[in-house]
């Protein structure tokens, strides 16, 4: 074979290795993974969600999609973990609630959450009902008035006007302190906290990273908890009724 033939295959080859990969899109695999899940091929409609996760692409819609054909097939915490990664990008939408309480029902654990304070409830309200995102942008438009507000209140002579700014002003201001510390909360929490789910059977929580430490409490597939530590191999993990214990990194996926 000579060098010129051999050149020109490797070019056709290649060209059609690089159209078969502009034709396989995001949004091309999405459809395919779709109508798997529709003819109830649920494995390889898994298969397809997760060659566009695998691309690094996210949204609120795959991860809803992923967790419900692993519902079909019947892999409650698989479906929960993807709920609960849904619910991050879509923390309103009514289907992703709905099914991931739907999924929580069937799991064995059933941890009642410690009661909170009237006011904590208050705040956890607008905590959710905005994204870091929103909320940071909902803070520059407040603050934004805010400083529109003050150079009304310096540019004004009439004392009226000059009242009525100084106290849209305050109200302003406290609506700033509050946007940007609920801003500021969700950053950091999505920094320095971490959720998990459990895919071990069961297991035992422990009172230190180690095997032979005091066993404290069991829980099971599915249950959710708050990763607040790690060391080595083990995470330290916290239920909502406020039980903390150790477990080894393997037995659970990160949210």
């Amino acid at each position: 074979m000579s060098f010129k033939l051999l050149k020109y295959i490797v070019i056709v080859a290649l060209s059609a290795i690089n159209s078969i990969g502009f034709a396989i899109t995001p949004d091309s695999l999405a459809i395919k993974g779709n109508n798997a899940y529709n003819q109830g091929l649920y494995d390889s409609a898994l298969s397809t969600y997760q060659q566009i996760i695998d691309l690094g692409l996210e949204s609120g819609e795959l991860y809803y999609n992923t967790g419900n054909a692993y519902f079909k097939n019947n892999d409650i915490a698989s479906a929960i973990l993807y709920y609960e990664k849904a619910k991050k990008l879509l923390p309103k939408d009514e289907s992703i609630n709905y099914n991931l309480n739907i999924a929580n029902s069937m799991i064995v654990d059933k941890i009642d959450k410690v009661p909170e304070l009237f006011y904590k409830k208050w705040w956890d309200f607008f905590y959710n009902f905005l994204d870091t995102d929103q909320w940071a942008i909902f803070s520059l438009i407040v603050f934004t008035l805010l400083v529109i507000t003050i150079g009304l209140f310096i540019l004004s002579h009439n004392r009226s006007n000059r009242k009525i700014s100084f106290y849209i002003g305050l109200l302003l201001l406290l609506i700033t302190i509050i946007s940007t510390s609920l801003a500021a909360q969700k950053y950091y929490f999505s920094i320095d906290h971490k959720e998990g789910i459990i895919f071990t059977p069961s297991i035992t929580v422990k009172s230190s990273p180690t095997q032979n430490a005091v066993d404290l409490f069991v829980i099971h597939e599915g249950t959710k908890v708050l990763i607040t530590d790690k060391i080595d191999n083990w995470v330290e993990i916290k239920i909502k009724n406020g039980s903390v214990g150790w477990l080894p990194e393997k037995s659970l996926k990160e949210i």
